[in-house]
């Protein structure tokens, strides 16, 4: 089972994280958390292990609007809602990639009507955020 969006940019690992952190923006996602899981490793496992998960970054990733209609039709789909990407490279990929959680996740659990609503809008915006970065980084 396919669980998330994803795409691969080849470009270096701090510009794709910007762009990342942009083409969300431009879907009207803003960053409310950002994990950085090497520097939590290296800090808390070591450097062994930090070296082995590699650059990895979790975004909390949040579009107000649609987390609004989501919590008002079904308050629990809170605890499912699509709101980490994430942007990860080991030392020995060519490319980053970038993926969230397909928002039809959301759907597969809930009966609500407006839950699968908003899980089309975000992931509308989320495909097009994904895309909108991978051709920028082919420019």
């Amino acid at each position: 089972m396919t669980y998330t969006l994803t795409t691969t940019v080849d470009l270096p690992w701090a510009e794709t994280l910007d762009r990342t952190r942009d083409a969300l923006s431009a879907q009207g996602f803003g960053i409310l958390t950002e994990i950085n899981i090497r520097s939590t490793f290296e800090t808390k496992l070591g450097a062994e292990a930090a070296d082995a998960v590699g650059d990895y970054v979790i975004l909390g990733a949040c579009n107000p609007a649609l987390a609004s209609r989501a919590l008002a039709a079904e308050p629990e789909i809170g605890a499912l809602l699509p709101c980490n990407v994430v942007v990860r490279r080991t030392k020995d990929a060519g490319v980053t990639t970038v993926e969230a959680i397909d928002p039809q996740t959301m759907v597969q659990l809930s009966d609500a009507p407006s839950v699968k609503e908003v899980a089309d809008d975000a992931g509308t915006r989320l495909r097009k955020a994904l895309t909108d970065l991978g051709n920028s980084a082919s420019k």
